[in-house]
């Protein structure tokens, strides 16, 4: 067994990784990080979680980190750097922040509006899209989890930017988002009143912050400078995120592309030519959707996905890299069926 600590096990995040490890067969969790809800039981946080035997939370200053073999990070952004540059640095560590998914510390600063805090630690991170970096997280000591929405566009979008299928210069991504992507914060734009029976754009104009994973991954893969079109909306539903992605290509060679590269992926599941993904078909689960359809317009495709924000979207990812980290099978705790309905 492997002993396991999350830091900001109070947060959505945490809650889901305790979760989906409750299922595990290799892993144990010894310490909860929560610094506003150091003292309460995770009971007392989740009501859902009762049923575990788990430590109480503590404030992180109090875990001893000798006997932990591998620690997720669910704290916010710059708060994870801080934090992470004082773990001992043979530990093991997932991140699901931020604070690492941008290898130059510069589009950082752009993004995030601080000065990068770890330069040490982000020049051995590795990002963790587990499809597209699974030997390089099996080797790495630090892992960038990736956001929600990237992760989501970025399944749809790099087997096209690879085979060249699609134009590069006409990509646009339109993502519908649930409401817990915003964290558990209250927010007054997130009270039930403000924001059922409705939803609205945000970020609009190019300056949500996945923007920047958007960038440094599609330029990478094309081996020049690709920016996206990307409107995140807010709905009102506690999971899931649903991308339409309008691009210019042949709908068949984009359906070919995306079956032959997932062909193998247990997580990542090609529908039918012409059928469209739901978030509710995969709500609770570590599943990605996609979807291809022609557009009514000669030579463009729609290229839809569909996948849960705090599972395959944060906390499912994370543990799919913990699994690979420590040599575990990468499916463990992670195939459970989606909640329907």
């Amino acid at each position: 067994m492997y002993n396991i600590a999350i830091l900001g096990a109070s947060g959505y995040t945490g809650a889901e990784l305790v979760r989906l490890i409750a299922g595990h067969s290799s892993m144990t969790i010894k310490a909860l990080g929560a610094n506003s809800k150091a003292g309460q039981s995770m009971a007392e946080a989740f009501p859902h979680l009762r049923h575990m035997d788990l430590p109480q939370l503590v404030t992180i200053d109090e875990i001893d980190f000798s006997s932990i073999d591998l620690c997720f990070c669910a704290l916010p952004h710059k708060t994870s750097q801080e934090v992470i540059a004082k773990l001992p640095k043979d530990l093991k560590i997932v991140d699901l922040s931020a604070d690492f998914r941008l290898r130059d510390p510069a589009a950082y600063e752009k993004w995030y509006g601080n000065a990068h805090a770890a330069l040490e630690q982000q020049a051995e991170a590795v990002y963790g899209l587990t499809e597209f970096y699974r030997e390089q997280i099996k080797a790495a000591r630090l892992v960038a989890g990736t956001g929600c929405n990237a992760a989501t566009g970025q399944f749809a979008m790099r087997p096209l930017i690879a085979a060249g299928l699609i134009d590069l210069d006409d990509i646009i991504l339109d993502l519908k988002c649930a409401v817990s992507g915003a964290g558990r914060s209250l927010k007054e734009n997130l009270l039930h009143a403000e924001l059922s029976e409705g939803y609205h754009p945000y970020a609009i104009g190019g300056t949500h912050r996945h923007l920047g994973e958007f960038d440094q991954e599609f330029s990478a893969i094309a081996g020049r400078p690709v920016k996206v079109q990307f409107t995140p909306h807010l709905i009102p539903a506690n999971r899931g995120i649903l991308a339409t992605c309008y691009v210019k290509g042949d709908a068949q060679a984009i359906y070919r592309a995306l079956e032959t590269t997932y062909a193998d992926e247990p997580f990542i599941k090609v529908i039918p030519f012409g059928e469209a993904p739901s978030t509710r078909h995969i709500r609770g689960s570590n599943f990605c959707h996609i979807g291809v359809a022609a557009d009514r317009i000669e030579g463009r495709a729609i290229v839809t996905a569909a996948l849960d924000n705090l599972t395959k979207g944060s906390s499912g990812q994370a543990l799919q890299n913990a699994n690979l980290m420590l040599g575990i099978e990468e499916t463990e705790g992670l195939m459970m069926a989606p909640l329907f309905p």
